[in-house]
């Protein structure tokens, strides 16, 4: 890897202010980057070498003269394909989908833009973001940077092979059940999920999220400064902050944590992935932590109401799409989909309180704990063409029970590697703090880094 993609983002503007280092320069050597690995991991969608370009020229004037737009500029940034951006279609990871230009900037790309960051591609991901997984209709199969036989994760699936692959410091991604933490996980990465409505989205949905996904936690505070300012078009925007994003000071001892070791439904926790999140829980207990073993929240109930819910919610978007343009989603999902026609109104209603009884669950455990540690994916990784790691439309959902509560209790999550395999592949440890407790999770996530030292190793270009 070229030796300047290695600093943070911090660094990198350092450099663009001393004027030992141009956006121009800067963005050569990500391209250079992008070159080498997007044969081989697919993670971008309307990649665009020549833009980004005349975006860093722009921006090294801009530096030249003093005259900079924000914190970001000139840092080159994707956004995932589900955040619009203006007169670029929004094909939602699917062929079923019209490609019709955006009308205008989500509420991420507004704010990116605005700060002056160099927006070069949007990253991939599987039909409707539906799937934990880099398989869609639509795009190519996205890989994972570690190990291409391997899935990335998703939904943010191209934003965290991105990141792994190092094309920059900064993948946007979005968040309805994991989809920032969980390809976060199984890709190296930090994944930041904030508290919901700190960072605003459009269009709503019940949990849904953006987030930073990163290299570094550094890197992801610096960017929510930016990311976080409210909009309009998001009714659960959050004020204005007024903390310091980049304030890690924190003091461990006598602070509890509690450790949930189980998920309560799905895929059983693999021993690789229990043991690294055990020695992780020890860091924290060795700097002054109390470590308080919790039970898990979820319940078959929960998430099978949740997916009924789903199911139904999406079937009805769908239903009266021509049906030759249904025949063109990706089967697994359309089979899942399907099961929606059997659900009816009040068992779509019941299915949705349970989102409820998550939120509820979620709160009693935040009365005896100030956080939670729990790993982020039960399992050390799935092949790269499996729509999910059970590959299963019936059972879609039995990888999310550590991340999709965090969703529905709006409470702030990440995930940051803790370790790897023994086949090689990253295992990350989630971190969960209070609702609006956004600078704890980043406090505890920087500790953990430091103690750590962080991932100090990146995936290599396949030379074949």
């Amino acid at each position: 890897m070229h030796d300047l993609l290695k600093l943070t983002i911090r660094e990198i503007l350092a450099l663009y202010a001393s004027k030992t280092l141009s956006p121009s320069e800067y963005w050569s050597a990500v391209e250079a980057r992008v070159e080498a690995f997007e044969p081989h991991v697919q993670a971008l969608y309307l990649y665009n070498p020549e833009s980004a370009r005349q975006q860093a020229a722009a921006s090294t004037e801009r530096w030249m003269k003093g005259e900079t737009l924000g914190l970001l500029d000139g840092i080159p940034v994707t956004l995932k394909e589900l955040i619009a951006t203006k007169g670029d279609p929004v094909p939602l990871g699917t062929a079923a989908v019209e490609l019709v230009p955006a009308a205008e900037d989500a509420p991420a790309a507004a704010r990116l833009r605005e700060d002056g960051a160099v927006i070069f591609a949007k990253t991939t991901c599987p039909d409707y973001g539906m799937l934990s997984s880099g398989l869609s209709s639509f795009h190519p199969l996205s890989r994972n940077p570690w190990d291409l036989t391997q899935n990335p994760g998703g939904s943010s699936a191209g934003a965290a092979a991105a990141g792994a692959a190092g094309y920059g410091l900064l993948h946007i991604g979005t968040d309805i059940g994991g989809s920032v933490r969980l390809p976060a996980g199984w890709t190296g990465l930090f994944g930041f999920k904030p508290s919901h409505g700190r960072i605003p989205v459009d269009p709503f949905y019940v949990g849904r999220c953006a987030g930073p996904m990163t290299r570094t936690v550094e890197d992801a505070a610096i960017s929510m400064a930016t990311l976080s300012r409210p909009d309009w078009r998001d009714g659960t925007s959050l004020p204005p902050n007024d903390f310091d994003w980049m304030d890690f000071e924190i003091d461990l001892k006598g602070m509890k944590i509690g450790l949930m070791l189980e998920a309560g439904i799905g895929l059983p926790v693999e021993a690789e992935v229990r043991d690294a999140v055990t020695v992780a829980a020890r860091r924290f207990e060795e700097a002054g932590a109390e470590i308080i073993p919790v039970e898990p929240i979820m319940t078959r109930v929960m998430l099978d109401g949740l997916d009924n819910f789903w199911r139904a919610r999406f079937w009805g978007d769908i239903e009266k799409m021509p049906e030759e343009r249904r025949a063109l989603i990706l089967p697994y999902i359309h089979q899942w989909a399907e099961g929606g026609t059997y659900i009816s109104g009040v068992e779509a209603v019941r299915g949705f309180n349970q989102t409820i009884e998550m939120r509820k669950a979620a709160g009693a455990l935040f009365t005896r704990v100030d956080a939670v540690l729990s790993p982020t994916n039960p399992i050390v990784s799935y092949p790269a063409d499996w729509a999910s790691p059970t590959n299963d439309p019936s059972k879609p959902f039995e990888h999310i029970g550590f991340t999709v509560p965090w969703n529905m209790s709006e409470q702030p999550a990440a995930s940051i590697n803790c370790g790897f395999s023994s086949s090689g592949m990253p295992i990350g440890l989630q971190i969960v703090g209070p609702r609006f407790g956004d600078l704890v999770v980043l406090k505890l996530s920087r500790a953990f880094e430091q103690w750590t030292g962080g991932i100090t190793r990146w995936p290599e270009p396949p030379t074949a």
